[in-house]
């Protein structure tokens, strides 16, 4: 097997340009580490899911402070060869990012490591991936690559895959039946879950690929189209789904498309989208949750609303999003997949992953004032370990005698975000909180089962203590979410957008948080500063009730700020939030920071408290150093109201 032309995604801009010129390098150049599918794939061409797509690889690739990848200019250059650095793939579980490299003529991407949905994903597309080096000199020397060296080391299940040409054919012609387990030993409630939904005998053994059945699927209008087309070419339009019933679809990222810049010229792409998405549902009778009236807005995002409405402890739940771990806060097993993926699974009811490894996070101490849940996930991003890849592949299980601290909604932030963290999901073992969250939410009364815990004993890879009483408010700098940094420590940055929404920060909770701080201000008859937007978007209609309940709409209103229905918005790049122009510096709640995943401006990740007490001052800044800033009495309205 021979692949063509070798393109190396270097550090050095100048270097990518010269190869997308015609030169071809005759030794590796500095490569670009932590290469996000954002850039892979800049989110506006997700519309996209024909060969069209194929022009659009790497045009979000950012080399030093240049984006030298222009519209087609991979596949006019003949290459065939990607190579690029470690954990290569960050960020999105979008199936775009593989199929646009494959549609502009790449079949072989070499990474000195590789995120787990990423290489999945191109597993299930015929990509074919490697980590091995030494392939590139032999390779230039024009020697042929069998494919058995592409799969050495991969699981057996992989390597069929691979060998199959993907998902789609090798399923064709495999079977899936329950199988029962018997788990020797103190287990995990990974495990248990994971035994409870098997149909392979190798879902006991980490490492290894499986599939396992799952409780509740869920996609999104982002890949609704692209799925239905994989099954029409694939198995013609005549199919039946299993159990439709337990599928759910969601119209969550773009109904507010029409106000966003970067969609402008695309809008006829985004309704054709939606149109199938629609068809889709139709066909096949699904549960949908989909725009508001008036197309502003939809009932929600689609993990913010699994975790409300349908989670349940010890369920197994595969959506079409890296965010689905959300639902983890809730004690059941909720992990992210592609599209190919999730096609399968839409047919046989069953998802593949490889068996992971249990990394369990210890939180012990008393949770300081003022610090909240996304404090704690930037402080577990910028650990060194975790940004090496320690957590790669891995359920992330928070527990410990400080888990007391955080509600449901806190928990979500967490669970939610071991997508950034590079796992595969993560967990927390449900308690009195979950009974309580669930009771609230649902009006269902629950029991937990006994065996819905992590047994003393249990075999995790690592234990990470995390003291609660250490840990600070925190931001992480533009361009990654690992750039964690304490805020007290960075020195005045001037903001002009501030947001707050997403699934991570769309919540209750959240919505509290911003209260507590844009009530303090306008007590005191402080506004949003000149010169900078504040965006509170909310995750869920329920949520959006839930503050009109609680009559916190008038203090937004009182100080300036713009209130949004709920959509995935901002953190999409699709809506009002984002920036239009590279100097533009946002401060957001959102999850990850990738280069344009919010416009091509500089975004900062912080807490909810954070983005309402910078919107007050105009820079970065804690709400403790708001109140320090501006100690103004309560204005006497104010002062009325307390007596």
């Amino acid at each position: 097997m021979t692949f063509g032309r070798l393109l190396f995604l270097a550090s050095d801009p100048a270097v990518v340009a010269a190869q997308l010129a015609g030169e071809d390098l005759t030794a590796v150049p500095e490569l670009r580490d932590e290469i996000s599918t954002d850039e892979i794939t800049l989110l506006p061409s997700l519309v996209y899911f024909d060969a069209r797509l194929g022009g659009h690889a790497y045009t979000g690739f950012k080399a030093g402070d240049r984006l030298p990848v222009a519209v087609d200019a991979v596949r006019r250059g003949g290459f065939g060869v990607t190579v690029a650095g470690h954990r290569y793939g960050k960020g999105s579980s979008r199936e775009h990012s593989p199929v646009a490299e494959l549609r502009a003529g790449i079949r072989l991407v070499i990474a000195r490591s590789f995120e787990r949905i990423y290489r999945q994903n191109a597993d299930n597309v015929g990509l074919l991936t490697s980590t091995d080096f030494g392939l590139i000199d032999r390779m230039r020397a024009g020697e042929t690559i069998a494919i058995e060296e592409l799969v050495a080391g991969r699981d057996a299940v992989t390597a069929e895959v691979v060998r199959a040409g993907g998902l789609l054919r090798y399923g064709q012609r495999r079977s899936f039946a329950p199988v029962a387990l018997d788990l020797a030993g103190p287990q995990t409630l990974v495990a248990k879950i994971l035994a409870r939904h098997a149909v392979d005998e190798t879902a006991a053994r980490p490492g290894s690929g499986a599939f396992v059945r799952a409780d509740l699927r869920f996609i999104h209008d982002i890949y609704t189209a692209m799925c239905r087309s994989l099954l029409h070419e694939t198995f013609g339009t005549q199919i039946r789904l299993h159990a439709p019933e337990t599928i759910l679809s969601f119209e969550d990222h773009y109904s507010y498309a029409g106000r966003s810049r970067a969609h402008a010229g695309v809008m006829g792409e985004v309704r054709a989208l939606s149109a199938a998405h629609r068809a889709f549902v139709a066909e096949h009778g699904l549960r949908d949750h989909g725009y508001l009236p008036g197309g502003a807005g939809s009932e929600g995002i689609s993990h913010a609303l699994m975790a409300e409405r349908y989670a349940l402890p010890g369920a197994l739940i595969v959506g079409t999003d890296s965010h689905t771990p959300h639902s983890g806060a809730l004690g059941c097993l909720a992990f992210g997949v592609g599209t190919t993926d999730m096609a399968n699974a839409m047919l046989t009811g069953v998802a593949r992953l490889v068996v992971p490894e249990v990394l369990r996070i210890e939180m012990t101490g008393n949770l300081p004032l003022g610090v909240t849940a996304k404090d704690a996930v930037l402080h577990l991003l910028a650990r060194p370990d975790l940004r090496a890849g320690l957590g790669v592949g891995k359920v992330f299980e928070f527990g410990g005698p400080g888990l007391a601290a955080f509600n449901t909604d806190e928990r979500a932030t967490m669970t939610n975000m071991t997508a950034e963290l590079g796992g595969l999901s993560g967990i927390v073992e449900p308690d009195a909180e979950t009974i309580r969250f669930i009771a609230e939410r649902r009006g269902v009364t629950l029991t937990l089962e006994p065996w819905m815990r992590s047994d003393p004993g249990a075999d995790y890879a690592a234990v990470i203590q995390l003291d609660l009483a250490a840990l600070v408010p925190m931001v992480a700098a533009p361009g990654d979410p690992g750039r964690g940094l304490a805020l007290a420590d960075v020195p005045p940055v001037a903001i002009q957008i501030a947001y707050g929404g997403s699934c991570t920060a769309g919540k209750r909770e959240d919505f509290d948080r911003y209260h507590e701080v844009l009530a303090w201000a306008a007590a005191r008859g402080l506004r949003v500063a000149d010169g900078v937007r504040l965006y509170l978007q909310f995750g869920t209609v329920d949520v959006r009730d839930y503050c009109l309940a609680q009559g916190y709409m008038a203090t937004f209103a009182q100080v300036g700020a713009e209130m949004l229905q709920p959509a995935c918005g901002a953190c999409a790049n699709c809506g009002p939030g984002t920036s239009e122009r590279a100097e533009q510096v946002t401060v957001s709640a959102i999850n990850r920071n990738f280069p344009g995943r919010s416009g091509p401006g500089q975004v900062w990740l912080a807490s909810p408290p954070t983005v309402a007490a910078s919107a007050i001052g105009g820079a970065l800044l804690s709400f403790a150093a708001l109140q320090a800033r501006f100690a103004a009495p309560l204005a006497p309205d104010a002062e009325m109201a307390g007596n």
